[in-house]
């Protein structure tokens, strides 16, 4: 079958709705735009796991660690359903991992910023998770079929996160003046840059041409970017915080939120790797994946002793 045939097949697919699975013929530019997206969001998960991981010891009860501990496991386990379904787009994990170490690859911006108390914990939850639900629910339905299947375990936990991380900020919010400026202080740092894990404005999105044409996107950054602050914007308001934008007003026409210009110099400097924890976050995961070597060696070597021919 020639590339024509090949790529006339595939869009009558996608245009019927159809999961595209991984033995089905795909043109390249298809499988190069998923392995770039899931990878992303598979090294968004795992290096998100960072700034949390450093906050288990400093967890203000041991109910607090525990969920933050839950929370924790969870990211590693959407970096693993992520990471295979990458794999199955004939890319291997070593080739993924080295993407990222080389800055080839990217993950989310909003992974780049220190998390400075236990509010950060909160607004992470609530807001960075909450923002990312609104994005990975719309996927469910992406045309990449192992893609779409992993959406649907991944959204069911980033739920109980966004609670997690809503009810330490209401906590917070019921406490001592200290506390309601610390969690105050969290909204005005986090806000912006969960905005801008939507992406840019979809007029200056170069490849949502073809994400849309393939269904790979169902909805557009900015639709998702809308709805996420309609959402959140009515819950800051339930517990008292106030959302640091002065330009943020109702509009009764359009019924939903008009709101501020996001600031894309600095998207564009913290995805370009000048953000305030760039370099700590890439040197923290090679550090680790270089000591971590020997367990990979050693389940390898376990599993051909056990199944000498599955590999």
């Amino acid at each position: 079958m020639n590339v024509a045939a090949i790529e006339n097949d595939f869009q009558q697919k996608i245009d019927k709705d159809l999961f595209i699975e991984p033995k089905d013929a795909m043109p390249d530019k298809y499988r190069e735009h998923l392995i770039r997206q899931i990878s992303q969001h598979a090294h968004s998960e795992v290096i998100g796991m960072q700034p949390e991981g450093n906050w288990i010891n400093r967890a203000p009860s041991l109910r607090a660690k525990q969920i933050l501990l839950a929370k924790i496991q969870d990211e590693a386990g959407h970096g693993l359903y992520l990471y295979s379904a990458a794999e199955t787009l004939n890319i291997s994990r070593e080739e993924l991992i080295a993407q990222l170490h080389s800055g080839k690859a990217k993950y989310s911006n909003i992974f780049n910023y220190p998390a400075l108390t236990w509010a950060d914990i909160g607004a992470i939850g609530w807001l960075v998770d909450g923002a990312a639900i609104v994005n990975q629910v719309s996927l469910q339905r992406t045309s990449y079929g192992p893609y779409a299947r992993a959406m649907f375990r991944i959204c069911k936990e980033e739920s109980f996160h966004q609670r997690q991380g809503y009810e330490i900020m209401a906590h917070m919010m019921n406490g001592t003046a200290e506390q309601k400026e610390m969690a105050q202080d969290a909204m005005n740092r986090w806000w912006w840059p969960s905005l801008m894990m939507f992406g840019p404005h979809d007029s200056d999105s170069p490849n949502s041409g073809n994400a849309f044409k393939w269904k790979i996107k169902r909805k557009g950054n900015d639709e998702l970017r809308q709805k996420f602050i309609d959402k959140t914007v009515q819950q800051a308001e339930v517990i008292g915080l106030t959302v640091p934008d002065p330009d943020l007003k109702w509009n009764d026409e359009k019924q939903c939120y008009d709101y501020g210009e996001i600031d894309w110099d600095e998207f564009n400097k913290v995805i370009s790797g000048n953000g305030p924890c760039n370099k700590q976050r890439i040197n923290h995961h090679i550090k680790y994946h270089n000591e971590g070597a020997w367990v990979r060696e050693a389940a390898l070597a376990y599993s051909q002793k056990i199944q000498p021919n599955a590999i």
